[in-house]
């Protein structure tokens, strides 16, 4: 895949509130309630941060293409943009081979491949690997998953040294940040590690598009204000996205996810992490 450092887009001075969101991940639905929530706050689309994968695991991987492409969001690559853009043919997710995930990957990246456009593919191939934007006086990175590989999986009980070991490659190549915006788990969390004597804040800002693998079917972004970082839950139609899927014959399991805030395996995490509770 590309190297995530190779294709940087500065996205300007934000003023203002800033949402941030990742994963749509095909759940229109979601995406949808998204940008009303970001309407009755008052933030346009020149003030959302979207760390990628527009286009995954739900029903309506086109329409929330073309959601969010005519927006005005400010969107890195995922995987699954470079995946699907210069068509792979798989979704460079980074489950290791033969898990139950990357099993399942198979038939909503088919799904997915075969629904988009040659215009949404010009488009996810044009979108940076990593983005820089300034918000109350500070510097922010956006990227995926990690600066070293944009599947890289970067859990909220990563080590400061991974931490540290992906600012560094940041920083190396576009100067010094106040923080860095990262996605790809689908789980949100803030982070603060010391690097020199500068505090600098690892944000995850989850998923849109599937619930964080907590009994909770709400999705989540978060909110970047002059306070700090703000998470919240957004509230959808889940139920119309979860038969979009079985529509669309994704029976895999993730359609079970958006009605009972679980995921359908979770081989693709962390042992210390694992609830024993799946879809």
């Amino acid at each position: 895949m590309t190297d995530v450092l190779s294709k940087h887009r500065k996205f300007g001075i934000l003023d203002g509130p800033v949402l941030l969101f990742g994963g749509p991940y095909s759940n229109f639905e979601a995406t949808s309630a998204l940008f009303e929530r970001a309407s009755l706050l008052g933030i346009t689309g020149s003030r959302m941060v979207c760390t990628g994968d527009v286009c995954a695991y739900c029903g309506n991987p086109a329409e929330t293409a073309r959601l969010v492409m005519g927006s005005g969001a400010r969107v890195v690559a995922g995987n699954c943009e470079m995946s699907l853009g210069e068509r792979t043919g798989d979704c460079g997710c980074g489950f290791e081979e033969d898990a139950a995930c990357d099993r399942f990957a198979m038939e909503w990246f088919t799904y997915a491949d075969a629904a988009l456009d040659d215009g949404s593919r010009a488009w996810m191939r044009a979108l940076p690997g990593i983005g820089t934007f300034i918000a109350y006086g500070k510097r922010y990175a956006v990227i995926h998953g990690g600066a070293s590989a944009v599947n890289r999986f970067i859990w909220p009980i990563a080590s400061d040294a991974v931490l540290r070991e992906e600012i560094a490659l940041i920083e190396a190549a576009l100067g010094q940040v106040d923080g860095v915006i990262a996605g790809h788990t689908g789980m949100a969390f803030e982070r603060t590690v010391t690097v020199g004597e500068r505090p600098v804040h690892w944000i995850n800002a989850g998923a849109i598009g599937l619930p964080a693998h907590d009994g909770d079917p709400r999705t989540s972004f978060a909110l970047l204000t002059a306070e700090g970082v703000r998470f919240e839950r957004l509230d959808y139609d889940h139920e119309t996205a979860s038969e979009a899927m079985r529509m669309a014959g994704l029976r895999a399991g993730y359609d079970r996810s958006l009605e009972c805030g679980y995921w359908p395996s979770e081989d693709s995490f962390p042992k210390e992490m694992r609830l024993g509770r799946v879809a």
